[in-house]
């Protein structure tokens, strides 16, 4: 579990993120939502530290990660898996490797224990064909399930995605989402996702944390999500023609 509590943070004099309060649990789809621009970004980055609050707590599983010293800080990072937009996989390397490049920085497995996790890690994801090939010899959907085996290769306690279905065809996006959502339960991890794909939050929600002008407006789940009465929040659902032909009639 991660808790946030009265975080707070600007950049010179605009002011970025209010009082934000949220706890994202263990074994479930933590989502952040939000216009671009709303601070969910911002968020994201505070919570693995990439951006230093102005104020505020970040409890991870209860130890205090705004508090820790840079030291206690890399070892809480040891915890943490991260699925980049764009999946940021090394060109120059085969999918094994790009998935054993953690596991040679972060761990003190042997060679051999390295190249166990990397199969065991390549294999969840359903990659045995494409070991050695090299990014660019892949599709994007395998290049995001490869990423994905990267960001479990530590076996991490906490997952952070941004936008995992970016650039993907919908079908393909659907194999990834419900691949997220297999790996968050099967291995009990807390998950937050930063996403805009309306698919994603309507089937996979556990959690929703709705972000607006930097304070966070909304909190719920899919069951309540498509029948809020929050005005800015519908808004931000039923913005799409395809999305307003569903919106429910007042």
């Amino acid at each position: 579990m991660i808790e946030v509590r009265n975080l707070n943070k600007s950049f010179e004099d605009k002011q970025v993120l209010h009082d934000v309060n949220i706890i994202f649990e263990q074994g479930k789809q933590n989502l952040i939502i939000g216009q671009s621009g709303s601070g969910k970004t911002v968020l994201l980055k505070c919570l693995v530290g990439l951006f230093e609050p102005d104020s505020g707590t970040v409890l991870f599983n209860d130890r205090d990660f705004t508090s820790m010293s840079l030291k206690q800080k890399k070892e809480i990072r040891k915890e943490i898996g991260m699925l980049f937009q764009g999946g940021a996989l090394f060109d120059s390397m085969t999918v094994i490797e790009n998935v054993m490049f953690p596991l040679q920085m972060f761990s003190e497995m042997s060679k051999e224990e390295q190249i166990e996790r990397a199969n065991f890690c390549i294999k969840r994801v359903e990659l045995e064909d494409a070991h050695n090939k090299l990014p660019s010899e892949i599709s994007g959907g395998m290049q995001k399930r490869a990423a994905i085996a990267r960001a479990i290769a530590l076996n991490p306690k906490y997952l952070f995605c941004d936008e995992p279905n970016s650039g993907l065809d919908p079908k393909t996006g659907v194999l990834i989402d419900n691949l997220i959502e297999e790996i968050t339960q099967e291995f009990n991890i807390t998950t937050i996702i930063n996403t805009h794909d309306m698919n994603s939050v309507i089937v996979h929600g556990d959690n929703i944390n709705y972000i607006y002008q930097g304070k966070v407006w909304w909190q719920g789940d899919k069951t309540e999500f498509l029948h809020t009465q929050n005005e800015e929040l519908q808004d931000f659902i039923y913005s799409t023609e395809i999305l307003k032909r569903l919106k429910p009639q007042s």
